[in-house]
């Protein structure tokens, strides 16, 4: 399989039986596999073993791949992560990890348990006609569980953008997209003296962040897993590629599930409705509404920034990177107004 993205690899049936032997020893055999699609970063597979597990092998970047800068260490990160969720909020469904490893010849991986369900991104695209809701309350509820956990900084992890408030690590952490912009030669629809103005009006109200919450952060709908329960009903079942994750505002987390939309203006959509039976209060004020423009503005300048490093401009990806332009300019538009 030759992956989209540069930063993916192409490997065989073979590969995967050999990292397989590597994780868990000479006497593990590998009954089949199988390439999983929906992400851009790393390659993965899956692979069933003649015990009958299913394992899912996440194979990083090669070694001198060009990246932007919070993906260094991205495969680390993901099994810090899954480890953090499975000590402090074990309620929420991620993958175990069974190994996290490296070789000379193919560099690192990570080896997890395969959750059951499918995406609900791949729900959507086979046209299965089944109410999302209560997997989308589910994810409400995880994400309250989530943010409970408590780091002692706020951004990325491992020498990554971040800093001792909720201003000094948003503001290294868009200072870091700026930066990849420009060695990646990607032209953005805001200068970053523009940026820096808007994010300096408004940082008043990210200091009102105080606690580095635990955080997702890559919620969209390739990562929510679901299945039917009993009832029919579909149900969270997973909560997947945690590698991008950090500290700081649980309203962060409220902006990659409703990707391209405004959470605020949904106040009564399941997820937010979960949100709120488990969290103490999830209060969308002029304050977080504020906060909500800032994170969508990061995310917008994320996805257009990393197009080059996925194998897409705006030539491939017209559509996409029109799309990115434009709802930049509207954030950018509201905060201005605000």
């Amino acid at each position: 399989m030759t992956g989209i993205s540069p930063t993916q690899r192409s490997l065989t049936s073979d590969d995967v039986a050999y990292l397989v032997r590597a994780s868990f020893g000479p006497h593990v055999r590998v009954r089949d596999t199988g390439p999983l699609a929906g992400g851009g970063y790393a390659t993965v597979w899956w692979a069933l073993l003649d015990d009958d597990r299913r394992v899912v092998l996440k194979l990083a970047p090669p070694a001198g791949t060009p990246l932007l800068r919070y993906e260094r260490g991205l495969c680390a990160a993901e099994a810090r992560y899954f480890h953090l969720v499975a000590e402090h909020a074990p309620q929420v469904p991620v993958p175990l990890v069974l190994r996290h490893g490296s070789d000379p010849a193919y560099g690192e991986w990570l080896v997890t348990t395969m959750l059951p369900g499918r995406s609900l991104a791949e729900l959507a695209e086979a046209g299965v006609a089944v109410d999302d809701g209560p997997a989308r309350y589910d994810l409400g509820v995880a994400l309250a569980a989530l943010h409970r956990v408590t780091g002692d900084r706020f951004g990325y992890d491992d020498g990554r953008a971040g800093g001792p408030t909720w201003r000094a690590a948003f503001t290294a952490m868009l200072d870091a997209l700026l930066a990849d912009a420009i060695d990646w030669h990607v032209r953005l629809p805001v200068t970053p003296d523009r940026l820096h103005t808007l994010v300096g009006r408004h940082a008043d109200v990210l200091d009102e962040v105080r606690r580095p919450a635990l955080l997702h952060f890559d919620c969209w709908d390739g990562n929510v897993l679901a299945a039917p329960d009993p009832d029919g009903r579909l149900r969270l079942h997973g909560l997947v590629d945690g590698e991008r994750f950090l500290y700081g505002d649980p309203l962060l987390d409220l902006v990659s599930p409703l990707l391209f939309r405004r959470v605020e203006d949904e106040p009564e959509h399941p997820l937010l409705r979960g949100y709120r039976s488990a969290a103490a209060e999830l209060v969308l004020d002029a304050s977080a509404r504020r906060r909500l423009g800032l994170y969508r503005l990061h995310l917008y300048l994320l996805m257009t920034v990393e197009m080059p490093s996925r194998g897409m401009t705006a030539q491939s990806h017209p559509g996409l990177a029109a799309r990115l332009a434009a709802l930049l300019d509207q954030e950018i538009a509201a905060l201005d107004r605000g």
